[in-house]
């Protein structure tokens, strides 16, 4: 199923039908309680540095600016997080085994068998038949990429691909975009997986840029031509 409103726009896999307008009601909710509080505080759109809160603010505004904290950046580099997680939250509630939700690059899965997951790193074609594989055990979790050469969101790195892995998919959105922030060269790339390693909550870091890659955390890589 795909759902789109305004800037969000989901890809969504579940082991059951959906009832998209409930889908859609939930995107509507947590968008309006994030656009709301935007109208309240236009900083929460614009700072690229974490921004306290205010004590009531809505649950999703808090966990976005609790992990724009942890990454030292600003609470909307958490958005797409954010939004997998809530609404795939909500379909485990409503008895779903297998969710998949995947807004702009960024996924929340929760799944009963392992799964592939392909690396895009756009100009590094070597990396092209890479997957992540992700076991059940490991899930709910979030996997989040940010780019300073692909798509529109805001980046000041070089990096072709920082994919960041942690249960709290808002956190590893933040890291992903701080991560991505801190490469401009090859040799950039250890320190920045090593800045997402201390991170309490991250389970798995991948940094990429051309022909470089390393990574860390509880997960394995594989071809897509493996059996």
């Amino acid at each position: 199923m795909r759902v789109s409103l305004k800037e969000t726009d989901l890809q969504i896999l579940t082991d059951k039908p959906l009832d998209k307008a409930f889908v859609k009601e939930r995107v509507s909710h947590y968008r309006s309680h994030i656009e709301e509080y935007i109208a309240k505080d236009r900083r929460f759109l614009t700072a690229l540095k974490p921004l306290a809160v205010e004590l009531h603010a809505p649950a999703i505004v808090k966990r976005m600016a609790e992990a724009a904290r942890q990454a030292n950046v600003g609470p909307m580099a958490a958005v797409a997080g954010a939004l997998a997680e809530f609404l795939g939250r909500d379909l485990l509630k409503k008895g779903c085994k297998e969710v998949i939700i995947e807004n702009g690059g960024d996924i929340f899965i929760a799944t009963d068998r392992m799964r592939r997951i392909r690396i895009y790193a756009g100009r590094s074609k070597l990396w092209d038949n890479l997957r992540l594989e992700i076991k059940a055990k490991n899930t709910p979790l979030g996997i989040c990429t940010s780019s300073g050469s692909i798509g529109h969101s805001l980046n000041f790195g070089s990096l072709d691909a920082a994919i960041i892995l942690a249960k709290n998919a808002s956190l590893a959105d933040a890291v992903a975009t701080a991560t991505a922030n801190r490469v401009k060269k090859k040799e950039d790339l250890k320190k920045a997986v090593d800045f997402a390693k201390s991170i309490k909550g991250i389970s798995g870091a991948i940094a990429i840029i051309k022909n470089n890659l390393i990574s860390w955390g509880r997960f394995e890589l594989a071809s897509s031509d493996k059996a």
